[in-house]
């Protein structure tokens, strides 16, 4: 079985935009990434029904760009760009063809809607206020927009130790519903949800922590049932704390860190707290995102100092890992994204 990938990258040095490869299941291999798209600094991405969303740059104006997913390839039908830094995450609404950016520079959420056309189209600003006692948390820094499994807008804020929760309307505005102060300098960056809706892992950047939440669909709100740290106690140079996924069956939780240069696995208990499994060296540095394939058998990481994304295979039964192909040349690597719509 084959399954694309596409890499979102950064284009300070080589890196031509987003690449394309193949991961072959059989074989356990992935090919030689190849760039499929020239575009400024598309850091994140995402496909919905053959349209892929990605974060994009034109000299001093930031925003997204839409492309049709066609069998000659990728289409541009239109960008959105606004004066300043561009956003770091990309989220889909598919039910109400809403798409969310968040904008790190400026503690910004940005709605926008899916026309007819598959054109994008503005609909919503949110800027948040607010810092924390971190150096890196000198103003608001959104760093992730997704839905939560009822369908509003989740919102982490890095700058102010904050989770906000925001009920979204069928035009795309945006209503506060609640908000989680998190401990002063956790830096929380992303978060994921347990397949039962009821639990959520948020990543803290600064604070290389992993918080487990509980989440209360009555009224929107989270709160803390257990923080861990995602790299050893005897670690003391610096880390951040990046992307963080969960298997499909809720059983297992992995985060990157940059710096540890690891992915720290941990097993989730049935009470959903999390225990400590392993540290699986990335052979890279700096890794930035990653992701489970489809068959959650195979775990792809891009590691943005090195230029390589490393492939490993992934024991259903432990959570554990293992490297398979580290010498994949993946310029500048920012974001990994597996896609059947190709």
């Amino acid at each position: 079985m084959q399954q694309d990938i596409l890499f979102g990258t950064y284009t300070k040095k080589t890196s031509q935009g987003i690449y394309h490869a193949i991961l072959d299941t059989e074989t356990k291999t992935i090919s030689t990434p190849k760039n499929v798209i020239e575009i400024d600094s598309p850091t994140y991405l995402k496909l919905s029904n053959h349209e892929l969303i990605t974060v994009a740059k034109e000299s001093d104006l930031g925003g997204v760009a839409a492309y049709s997913v066609t069998n000659e390839g990728f289409k541009h039908i239109n960008s959105v760009l606004q004066p300043g830094a561009n956003p770091c995450y990309v989220g889909i609404d598919e039910a109400r063809q809403l798409v969310y950016t968040a904008n790190y520079h400026k503690g910004q959420v940005d709605v926008y809607q899916i026309k007819p056309d598959q054109s994008l189209a503005l609909t919503d600003t949110v800027t948040h206020q607010g810092n924390g006692p971190r150096p890196e948390q000198g103003s608001a820094h959104v760093h992730y927009t997704d839905l939560t499994p009822d369908n509003r807008l989740v919102v982490v804020d890095l700058g102010c130790d904050e989770v906000y929760t925001y009920d979204v309307s069928a035009q795309g505005k945006l209503s506060q519903v609640s908000v989680l102060k998190m401990e002063a300098g956790f830096g929380p960056r992303h978060i994921v949800f347990a397949p039962n809706s009821q639990y959520a892992y948020l990543a803290g950047e600064l604070s290389s922590q992993l918080a487990v939440l509980k989440y209360d669909q009555a009224t929107g709100s989270f709160e803390v049932l257990q923080i861990v740290k995602t790299i050893p106690e005897t670690w003391t140079q610096h880390n951040g704390a990046a992307a963080i996924r969960i298997s499909n069956d809720g059983k297992f939780v992995y985060l990157s860190n940059r710096g540890h240069n690891s992915l720290a696995v941990f097993a989730v208990k049935a009470d959903h707290l999390v225990e400590f499994v392993e540290y699986a060296d990335v052979c890279g540095d700096f890794p930035r995102d990653f992701d489970l394939d489809p068959s959650q058998k195979f775990v792809v990481v891009t590691n943005q100092n090195t230029d390589n994304a490393t492939l490993f295979a992934r024991d259903l039964q432990s959570g554990k890992l293992t490297c398979l192909q580290k010498d994949i040349v993946v310029p500048e690597g920012v974001c990994v994204c597996f896609t059947d719509q190709l």
